[in-house]
This record gives C-alpha cells, sequence and structure tokens, in this order.
C-alpha cells in the first residue's frame, strides 16, 4: 500500500498543477484610453478662466469674432513682429506683479503695438488716459510724456490691474474693466447682479472686449490656423 501512495502522490500532483493552470486566465493588458480632442471653447481660455461650456449664445460670439480676427483683418505679421519685440519686455514685469500672461495680449488690442492716441486721448501701448497714467506713477506734461516708455508704462498698467483685481477677484471682469473702466463696470455689476461676464449685458465694445483679447492670443499662438501661410521659422510666438 506504501508503494502505491507514493507512486500515485506524484502523479495526484501533477494532475494538480495541470489543473491549475488550465484555470489559470492571463489577465489582458488594459489599452490605454485614447482622449477626445477638446473642442474649440474647451481650449480657449483668458488667464486660465474658460469660457461657459455649453452656451450657445457664447459659443457663436466666440466664433463670429474669431472668424473676423483673420490674417487679412488683423495683419498677423505685423503683430508677430511686434510680439517678438515687445513680449520679452512685458512678461517679465507681468511675471513680477503676479499678473496671468495672457494680460499682454491686451496691449496688441489696445494700441496694436502702435503706440499712438486715441481719439479720446489715451496714448502708449497700454492706451492711459493723461490722469491715469499719473496716478500711477507715470509723468505727463508737455516736455514728458511716459506713457510712450514700454517699461515704464507697463509698471504702471500692473500697478492698475492688480487694484483692480483686489476687487473684482476675476482676470476676466479685470480685462473687461481696463476696457470699459473700473468704476462703470462695478456699477454694471450691481446693478444687473451678475459677476459673470459672460453672462453681463455690456456695450457692445466692451462685451465683446475679452472676446478679442482671446481671438488675438489665438492668432498670435497658432497664426497658420488663421490664414497665415509664410514660414514657420519667421513666426515669433508659433504654438503649431
Amino acid at each position: 500500500m506504501a508503494k502505491v501512495f507514493a507512486y500515485q502522490m506524484p502523479l495526484a500532483q501533477k494532475s494538480l498543477l495541470k489543473e491549475e493552470k488550465l484555470n489559470t486566465t492571463i489577465p489582458k493588458k488594459e489599452e490605454p484610453k485614447k482622449e477626445e480632442p477638446k473642442s474649440l471653447m474647451a481650449r480657449l481660455n483668458f488667464a486660465d478662466e474658460t469660457l461657459p461650456l455649453g452656451d450657445r449664445r457664447v459659443e457663436r460670439k466666440m466664433k463670429k469674432i474669431l472668424a473676423a480676427h483673420t490674417f487679412d483683418n488683423t495683419q498677423t505679421h505685423r503683430l508677430q513682429r511686434k510680439a517678438a519685440e515687445w513680449f520679452p519686455i512685458i512678461e517679465p514685469i507681468l511675471a513680477a506683479y503676479g499678473i496671468p500672461e495672457d494680460f499682454k495680449y491686451l496691449a496688441l488690442v489696445e494700441s496694436g503695438m502702435q503706440g499712438g492716441v486715441s481719439p479720446k486721448g489715451a496714448a502708449g501701448v497700454w492706451q492711459f488716459m493723461p490722469g491715469t497714467a499719473r496716478s500711477y506713477g507715470l509723468k505727463v506734461n508737455g516736455n514728458t510724456d511716459e506713457r510712450y516708455n514700454l517699461r515704464k508704462s507697463t509698471v504702471a498698467a500692473c500697478k492698475y490691474i492688480k487694484e483692480m483685481y483686489r476687487g473684482l477677484e476675476s482676470w476676466t471682469l479685470v480685462a473687461a474693466a481696463y476696457n470699459v473702466g473700473d468704476g462703470r463696470l462695478r456699477r454694471q455689476i450691481d446693478n444687473q447682479n451678475q459677476d459673470n461676464y459672460y453672462k453681463m449685458k455690456l456695450n457692445r465694445e466692451t462685451g465683446g472686449y475679452v472676446y478679442k483679447v482671446i481671438s488675438m492670443k489665438q492668432i498670435i499662438e497658432h497664426p497658420a490656423r488663421y490664414g497665415y501661410e509664410k514660414p514657420k521659422e519667421l513666426l515669433a510666438y508659433n504654438a503649431e
């Protein structure tokens, strides 16, 4: 009997091992999920503040203003050269004041980097009115106009932007306030009991201002998408 058991034990072990192999399933490797490409609206933002998704009115308006800011209308080649020249000066100043880099596009929208004088008297890259410029430390008199000094006027713009942010607590609202004025925007917020820029009813210029800034950001960062077909090496800020 002992011999029988001694002979059958190895056979039993082999049988069990064979059964285990048959019953053991090798787990399949999970294939990485392919991320669906984001919609245009999901990709767009100002200072990391996104547009309201699913709002058809906002989407239509954004697409309309983007379509208007094509190469022919915005002269992307000129703006690219200006951006390459001025942004290296503007960007570190914005960073030093803790202001999002997207505010550099306000300068392009405000003056196209021309530094001209508006019919109302605003001047320089940041289009300061004389009184506002003086209140933020710029000299504006018959002999000197520091609104045309890019470095100094950018510092003044940063002080102004930061002051507005303390009260508005939204970079998108600050951008709108830069266009219409801090006091006027605050009154509209109170009157409408609404502090979401995209849902507010504002005058035509201010109501389209942030959309225009976002469009400027798009054509500077992705010029080929908007009709600019020159070689990439000529594009100063091409993220294509």
